[in-house]
């Protein structure tokens, strides 16, 4: 993994949750996973596909879900119902979307799926061959936990990074 893939994430995840939940963001003890991840109580997966391939798993639990809905609505949101899932689901999308446009600016042309969300505890969800670096993001309301398993795609034809300003191709296979 990059480190430019994962910091592009983990970046764009601070940034979305200090402007949207308002609230102050702590990195918690990195982890490196090669095992299959086990949900949350509820969880996001979101692909990357083109320059990059692999998942963002986003987990929280229930209160820190509700927690984060009631400060984005500026209203009290007591129980885990569809709001609550819609607007964990878009917080996710945004996270990934603002760190799809970080990966642009460093040269990487990226697309990303629509939110899947598995609400409950216990499902394996397998990355396969790419690891999962765990990122804890501690905030006052609760954790939330990124979960990126990320990489260059090998094989795209004509990809293009920039590293140290520099524009490298890749040529067609």
């Amino acid at each position: 993994m990059r480190l430019e893939l994962l910091n592009a994430v983990i970046v764009a995840a601070g940034e979305v949750l200090t402007q949207e939940v308002g609230v102050k963001i702590e990195r918690g003890q990195l982890e490196l996973h090669r095992d299959a991840y086990i949900t949350e109580d509820v969880t996001v997966l979101i692909s990357l596909v083109g320059d990059i391939w692999g998942v963002v798993i986003i987990s929280i639990d229930f209160e820190t879900a509700k927690a984060f809905i009631s400060r984005i609505l500026g209203q009290e949101v007591s129980d885990f119902n569809e709001l609550a899932l819609s607007g964990i689901g878009e917080l996710g999308n945004v996270v990934t979307g603002q760190a799809c446009t970080k990966l642009a600016e460093l040269g990487y042309k990226t697309d990303i799926s629509i939110p899947t969300l598995i609400v409950g505890k216990g499902s394996r969800i397998s990355t396969l061959d790419i690891d999962r670096l765990v990122v804890p993001l501690e905030t006052e309301l609760g954790v939330l936990r990124l979960n990126l398993a990320l990489r260059e795609n090998p094989g795209k034809a004509g990809a293009s990074r920039r590293i140290a300003g520099l524009q490298l191709s890749t040529p067609p296979t």
